[in-house]
Protein backbone atom coordinates (compact mmCIF):
# COMPACT_ATOMS: atom_id res chain seq x y z
CA UNK A 1 0.00 0.00 0.00
CA UNK A 2 1.22 3.51 -0.80
CA UNK A 3 2.54 5.59 2.11
CA UNK A 4 0.85 8.99 2.40
CA UNK A 5 3.15 11.68 3.80
CA UNK A 6 1.95 14.80 5.63
CA UNK A 7 1.81 17.14 2.59
CA UNK A 8 -0.22 14.56 0.63
CA UNK A 9 -2.49 13.98 3.64
CA UNK A 10 -3.05 17.73 3.91
CA UNK A 11 -4.03 17.87 0.25
CA UNK A 12 -6.48 14.98 0.67
CA UNK A 13 -7.99 16.63 3.75
CA UNK A 14 -8.45 19.94 1.89
CA UNK A 15 -10.04 18.13 -1.05
CA UNK A 16 -12.39 16.31 1.30
CA UNK A 17 -13.36 19.54 3.07
CA UNK A 18 -14.31 21.03 -0.29
CA UNK A 19 -16.93 18.36 -1.02
CA UNK A 20 -20.40 19.79 -0.40
CA UNK A 21 -22.75 17.20 -1.88
CA UNK A 22 -24.92 15.08 0.38
CA UNK A 23 -23.83 11.47 0.65
CA UNK A 24 -24.60 8.43 2.76
CA UNK A 25 -20.99 8.44 4.02
CA UNK A 26 -21.61 11.60 6.03
CA UNK A 27 -25.15 10.83 7.20
CA UNK A 28 -23.56 9.81 10.52
CA UNK A 29 -21.25 12.35 12.16
CA UNK A 30 -17.70 10.92 11.99
CA UNK A 31 -15.78 13.83 13.51
CA UNK A 32 -14.31 11.63 16.27
CA UNK A 33 -12.98 8.08 16.19
CA UNK A 34 -15.80 5.56 16.44
CA UNK A 35 -16.69 2.04 15.40
CA UNK A 36 -17.77 1.73 11.80
CA UNK A 37 -21.50 2.53 11.69
CA UNK A 38 -23.66 -0.26 10.26
CA UNK A 39 -25.16 2.27 7.84
CA UNK A 40 -21.85 2.57 5.95
CA UNK A 41 -21.19 0.11 3.19
CA UNK A 42 -17.52 -0.87 3.02
CA UNK A 43 -17.71 -1.56 -0.70
CA UNK A 44 -18.48 2.16 -1.26
CA UNK A 45 -14.94 3.05 -0.09
CA UNK A 46 -11.54 2.49 -1.64
CA UNK A 47 -8.30 2.47 0.31
CA UNK A 48 -5.86 4.85 -1.29
CA UNK A 49 -2.91 4.62 1.05
CA UNK A 50 -1.57 4.22 4.56
CA UNK A 51 -0.15 6.49 7.24
CA UNK A 52 2.03 3.65 8.49
CA UNK A 53 5.43 4.52 7.09
CA UNK A 54 7.19 1.24 7.90
CA UNK A 55 4.99 -1.87 8.30
CA UNK A 56 7.88 -3.72 9.98
CA UNK A 57 8.49 -1.15 12.69
CA UNK A 58 6.52 -1.37 15.94
CA UNK A 59 4.24 1.70 16.04
CA UNK A 60 3.87 3.83 19.14
CA UNK A 61 0.67 3.71 21.12
CA UNK A 62 1.31 7.19 22.52
CA UNK A 63 -1.44 9.65 21.70
CA UNK A 64 -1.04 13.35 20.86
CA UNK A 65 -3.29 15.67 22.88
CA UNK A 66 -1.46 18.95 23.65
CA UNK A 67 -4.76 20.77 24.38
CA UNK A 68 -6.06 18.08 26.76
CA UNK A 69 -8.36 16.38 24.26
CA UNK A 70 -8.99 12.64 24.32
CA UNK A 71 -9.12 9.83 21.75
CA UNK A 72 -12.87 10.28 21.27
CA UNK A 73 -12.90 14.10 21.22
CA UNK A 74 -14.25 15.68 18.04
CA UNK A 75 -11.45 18.26 18.20
CA UNK A 76 -8.63 15.79 18.92
CA UNK A 77 -5.68 16.39 16.60
CA UNK A 78 -4.92 14.04 13.73
CA UNK A 79 -1.18 13.49 14.18
CA UNK A 80 0.04 10.83 11.72
CA UNK A 81 3.01 9.76 13.85
CA UNK A 82 0.80 9.08 16.88
CA UNK A 83 -1.82 6.47 17.74
CA UNK A 84 -4.27 5.73 16.21
CA UNK A 85 -3.51 7.71 13.05
CA UNK A 86 -0.17 5.90 12.76
CA UNK A 87 -2.07 2.64 12.18
CA UNK A 88 -4.58 4.12 9.75
CA UNK A 89 -5.36 3.78 6.11
CA UNK A 90 -6.90 6.61 4.12
CA UNK A 91 -10.12 5.63 2.39
CA UNK A 92 -12.12 7.62 -0.14
CA UNK A 93 -15.88 7.44 -0.61
CA UNK A 94 -16.54 6.31 -4.17
CA UNK A 95 -19.78 8.30 -4.30
CA UNK A 96 -18.65 11.77 -3.20
CA UNK A 97 -14.85 11.73 -2.80
CA UNK A 98 -14.67 12.51 0.93
CA UNK A 99 -11.69 11.01 2.75
CA UNK A 100 -11.64 9.11 6.02
CA UNK A 101 -9.09 7.46 8.27
CA UNK A 102 -9.72 3.83 9.17
CA UNK A 103 -7.89 1.36 11.34
CA UNK A 104 -8.59 -1.99 12.94
CA UNK A 105 -8.72 -1.79 16.73
CA UNK A 106 -7.53 -5.11 18.11
CA UNK A 107 -8.41 -5.82 21.73
CA UNK A 108 -7.93 -8.96 23.78
CA UNK A 109 -10.73 -10.97 22.18
CA UNK A 110 -12.06 -8.76 19.42
CA UNK A 111 -11.25 -6.61 16.44
CA UNK A 112 -13.29 -3.61 15.40
CA UNK A 113 -12.97 -1.30 12.43
CA UNK A 114 -12.82 2.35 13.51
CA UNK A 115 -13.31 5.40 11.30
CA UNK A 116 -12.88 9.17 11.46
CA UNK A 117 -13.40 11.98 8.96
CA UNK A 118 -10.19 13.52 7.63
CA UNK A 119 -10.52 17.19 8.64
CA UNK A 120 -7.77 19.65 7.61
CA UNK A 121 -8.13 21.93 10.63
CA UNK A 122 -7.14 19.05 12.94
CA UNK A 123 -4.00 17.90 11.13
CA UNK A 124 -0.82 18.18 13.21
CA UNK A 125 2.63 17.42 11.80
CA UNK A 126 3.92 16.67 15.30
CA UNK A 127 7.28 14.92 15.68
CA UNK A 128 7.47 11.95 18.02
CA UNK A 129 8.70 13.03 21.43
CA UNK A 130 11.59 11.10 22.90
Amino acid sequence: MIFIDFPALSTLAATSAGVTQKCSCCAVLLDAWQRLPTSLELDRFEEIGTLREDPYEEPTFAEYHPQGTRYDSIDAPIAPRYYPANLSQVARCLDCGRHYLRYNEAGGYFTELRIRALRPALLADAPLSA
